[in-house]
């Protein structure tokens, strides 16, 4: 008699080599096939592919697409003031007001423009996986051009609210808190809060490689979580100590030395020897498999 959900013979009980999950219709075979997430391995080669192709994008690409990230991610230091200055006064006041700080990234990310802690992740997997120096020359390339096109677009966007007439009186009090608050860190809580921030946006970049249509919760999720723990960012950081040195809140010596530096090598640590590593260390054995069985 024919199995009624295959539609072939079916077999005695108990005979042996029959598969694991023959039992199922060809229907409910491709629902586990499709409720199967990617091994590790598949997410690794994904990031690095689009790390390759950033590798090889011209300079000026990468330039305009840095500056363009700088300024939007300054929405993200605006956004946490203009909500902390129309919530009413409370303890759960700040909580709330941290979700501003992911707008900035949502316009960065979702948009493709380049943001450096991004690249520190995806720049440095295809190093690892072609070991050429001629790799490694690209993405010390492509890290100091995102790099200072960040930071610049960042001075053109804190600018342009210290300057300009954009944003009413009553958020300068706001802007100037969250200033003082970053500044407040010593060089060594820079650094080891650039670690947390660093890890969250490379967690960030192989979380969306293996997921599809949750790219905006994610970013708002673990974006938040930056703001909430209190990590420094490079880039959205510059965008406050910019503001701070041009409203005089902060000196520049102060800024470059206890905020910039600091921040700088924790993100690259957190992100790059840590997240990097790490995450190439769990897929290197399948990865040198796969390449022995071509």
């Amino acid at each position: 008699m024919a199995d009624e959900r295959t539609g072939q013979g079916a077999k005695p009980e108990g005979q042996k080599g029959s598969l694991p999950g023959s039992g199922l219709s060809r229907k409910e075979r491709a629902q586990v096939h499709d409720s199967v997430k990617p091994r590790a391995a598949v997410i690794h080669e994904i990031v690095r592919v689009q790390g390759e192709a950033e590798l090889r994008r011209p300079v000026s690409a990468l330039w305009w697409s840095g500056m363009a990230a700088g300024i939007s991610i300054g929405f993200s230091f605006l956004t946490e003031a203009a909500l902390a200055a129309h919530l009413p006064a409370s303890e759960w006041t700040p909580i709330v007001s941290k979700l501003g700080y992911a707008v900035g990234f949502l316009i960065v990310i979702l948009g493709h423009q380049q943001l450096f802690t991004e690249n520190v992740l995806t720049a440095v997997l295809p190093v690892m996986a072609r070991r050429s120096f001629h790799w490694l020359i690209k993405m010390l390339r492509l890290w100091g051009i995102v790099l200072a096109a960040n930071v610049a677009g960042s001075i053109v966007f804190a600018s342009a609210i210290a300057w300009l007439p954009i944003i009413t009186p009553d958020l300068e009090p706001h802007l100037a808190n969250i200033v003082n608050n970053v500044m407040g860190n010593t060089p060594a809580e820079m650094f080891a809060k650039g670690i947390g921030a660093g890890w969250m946006i490379a967690a960030l970049v192989w979380i969306i490689a293996a997921t599809e249509g949750v790219e905006f919760l994610i970013i708002l999720l673990l974006t938040y979580l930056i703001a909430f723990f209190g990590f420094t960012h490079i880039v959205a950081g510059s965008v406050e100590a910019a503001y701070g040195v041009l409203k005089g809140l902060v000196s520049f010596d102060k800024a470059f030395l206890v905020f910039f530096l600091p921040t700088l090598a924790g993100n690259v640590f957190g992100g790059t020897v840590l997240f990097s590593l790490l995450s190439y260390a769990q897929v290197r054995e399948e990865i040198f498999a796969e390449r022995s069985d071509r």
